[in-house]
C-alpha cells in the first residue's frame, strides 16, 4: 500500500445523446486505474461511440453487489489507484449507485471528486416551464399503491418544485395518485426519452396528463411538478383547514402536533384549526 491514497472520480455519462458526453469522461476512463461500472456492456458501447480504449480493470458496480465490492473498491484506493464511477445515465449516487462507495471513500479520507455531466433531474427541470427557483428531487416513488399515496401526502404541501423519476409503466398509476393527492389541476410536466430522438415533453394539469399517460407510455420517465400554492389564511376555509390535518396524521403525525403545524401555515390561531377538526367529526359522526 502506498503511502497516498488515490482518488475516486464520479463521472457523469450521457442520458441519451452521446455527443453530450463531457470531453473529461473521454480522458477519464483511458487513464482510470479501474472502471466501476453499472453496466459493463453499456460501457463498452459508450466507449466504442467516444473511440476510446480503457487501460484499467472494468468491474460492474450495480445494486446487487454494490455493498459487497464497495470494501473492494476502497481497498484499490487505498492502495493509490484511481478509480472511476459510471452509471447507465446521468451522474452516479443520483438514484444510480454510488452513494455508499462515496461515502466510505469519504470516511477514510480518500480524495472524491467528479466529471459533471447531463442530468435528467435538471434537463427535465428546466424544460418544464415550472418554477425552477426552488425545487427537491424525490427520485421514484414506491410501487405499492398505498406507501406511494403515504410518500406523496408527505409533500402535498411542499412549495417547491418537485422532481421525480419513474418507470414507463406505472406512470399513469402514479399521476392519478398525484392527481388524488395534489388535486387534478396541480400543473406538471412529463419528460420522456429526454435529448434523444424521440424526446417528448407533455405539460398539463395533473388530471390531464393521467388520462394522457393511461393510453400507454414508453421510455425514460422524469416527471415535474408544480409546488403547492401559498395560501393567505383568508383562502384557508374550515374544510382546508381540516382536509391539512388529516394529510399530516396520514403521514404519521399526532393530532395535537399535525394542528399546531395547521395553525402556524394558515397564520390562525390553533384553536381556530381544532374547532374546524372538531366540527367535521361531528358532522361525520352525525351521519
Amino acid at each position: 500500500m502506498t503511502d497516498a491514497p488515490g482518488t475516486l472520480v464520479l463521472a457523469g455519462t450521457p442520458i441519451g445523446d452521446v455527443a453530450d458526453a463531457p470531453p473529461r469522461l473521454a480522458e477519464e476512463l483511458a487513464g482510470a486505474d479501474i472502471v466501476a461500472a453499472e453496466d459493463t456492456r453499456r460501457l463498452r458501447r459508450l466507449t466504442q461511440a467516444l473511440g476510446v480504449t480503457t487501460t484499467g480493470r472494468i468491474v460492474s458496480y450495480f445494486e446487487g453487489n454494490e455493498s459487497a465490492r464497495t470494501p473492494e473498491l476502497v481497498e484499490a484506493l487505498l492502495g493509490g489507484a484511481r478509480v472511476l464511477l459510471v452509471t447507465d445515465a446521468g451522474m452516479p449516487s443520483v438514484s444510480d449507485p454510488g452513494y455508499r462507495l462515496v461515502a466510505a471513500a469519504v470516511e477514510h479520507d480518500v480524495r472524491v471528486t467528479a466529471v459533471p455531466g447531463p442530468s435528467a433531474v435538471l434537463t427535465a427541470l428546466a424544460l418544464s416551464g415550472l418554477p425552477v427557483d426552488r425545487f427537491c428531487f424525490e427520485g421514484f416513488l414506491p410501487r405499492k399503491a398505498g406507501e406511494r399515496l403515504s410518500r406523496l401526502r408527505e409533500v402535498a404541501e411542499e412549495r417547491r418544485t418537485l422532481v421525480y423519476f419513474e418507470a414507463p409503466h406505472r406512470l399513469d398509476d402514479t399521476l392519478a395518485a398525484m392527481s388524488e393527492v395534489f388535486g387534478g389541476e396541480r400543473r406538471a410536466a412529463v419528460c420522456r426519452e429526454l435529448t434523444k430522438t424521440y424526446e417528448e415533453i407533455k405539460r398539463g394539469p395533473l388530471a390531464e396528463l393521467a388520462e394522457w399517460a393511461a393510453q400507454g407510455v414508453r421510455g425514460e420517465i422524469t416527471v415535474v411538478v408544480c409546488g403547492a400554492p401559498e395560501r393567505g389564511p383568508e383562502e384557508l376555509d374550515a374544510e382546508e383547514l381540516v382536509r391539512r390535518v388529516r394529510v399530516r396524521e396520514e403521514a404519521g403525525e399526532r393530532r395535537k402536533e399535525a394542528i399546531a403545524a395547521v395553525a402556524v401555515e394558515a397564520g390562525v390561531a390553533k384553536r381556530v384549526v381544532f374547532d374546524a377538526v372538531v366540527a367535521a367529526k361531528s358532522s361525520a359522526s352525525g351521519r
